[in-house]
C-alpha cells in the first residue's frame, strides 16, 4: 500500500504544479459608465497566429444576441469567437451580467474551449470593451504559457470619444 501511495502522491503534486504553471490571471479596474451603448466587455484567448481558443468572460447583452442589435458592440470578440455559430448553452457558459464596477479578475487554466490542455508556448490575451456606441478599447498581451511573468498591456482606442476612456483601466496579465 505504501509503495502505491508514494507515486500517487508524486503525481498529484506534479499535476498541481503544472496547473499552477499554466494559470493566467487577467485583472483590471472597471468603472461602469452611464448612458446607452457602453459597459460591454469580453476577455478571451487566442493562439500565436490569432486563432480563437476560449472566452473567459463576455457581458451577457452582447453574447446573447446584443451584437445583432448593436453591431459596434465588441466587434473583435464577436468576429473571433464566432458567437453567431454558438449554441445558446455555449454562449450562456461564458457570459455574466455586467458588473457594477470595481477590480475584476478572470482566470485562464491553460485549456481551450473544449477543456483540452494546451501546450506551453505563445498565446494572446485580449480584453475588448465598448466604451460608448462606436468608441471601444482593445488590450492585447502576448504571454508564454508555462513561464512566469506579468504584463501591463497598453490600450488601443477606436473612435473619437475620450470621455468614456476610464471604463477599463490598469489591465494586468499575470502568468
Amino acid at each position: 500500500m505504501k509503495k502505491l501511495l508514494l507515486p500517487v502522491l508524486f503525481l498529484c503534486i506534479a499535476t498541481g504544479l503544472m496547473a499552477q504553471a499554466n494559470r493566467v490571471e487577467v485583472s483590471f479596474d472597471y468603472t461602469k459608465q452611464s448612458g446607452v451603448g457602453s459597459n460591454q466587455f469580453a476577455v478571451w484567448i487566442e493562439d500565436a497566429q490569432g486563432q480563437y481558443l476560449k472566452t473567459l468572460y463576455a457581458t451577457k447583452f452582447t453574447a446573447n444576441g446584443g451584437w445583432k442589435k448593436r453591431k459596434q458592440s465588441l466587434p473583435s470578440w464577436v468576429k473571433q469567437s464566432k458567437i453567431s455559430e454558438m449554441e445558446e448553452d455555449q454562449a450562456d457558459a461564458i457570459t455574466g451580467t455586467t458588473p457594477g464596477g470595481g477590480s475584476l479578475s478572470y482566470i485562464w487554466d491553460g485549456t481551450d474551449s473544449a477543456g483540452q490542455a494546451l501546450p506551453g508556448g505563445e498565446y494572446r490575451i485580449l480584453v475588448e470593451a465598448t466604451l460608448r456606441m462606436g468608441n471601444r478599447v482593445l488590450y492585447t498581451a502576448v504571454i508564454r504559457l508555462g513561464e512566469g511573468g506579468q504584463i501591463t498591456p497598453q490600450p488601443q482606442y477606436f473612435g473619437s470619444g475620450k470621455k468614456e476612456r476610464g471604463m477599463i483601466g490598469n489591465v494586468t496579465v499575470t502568468y
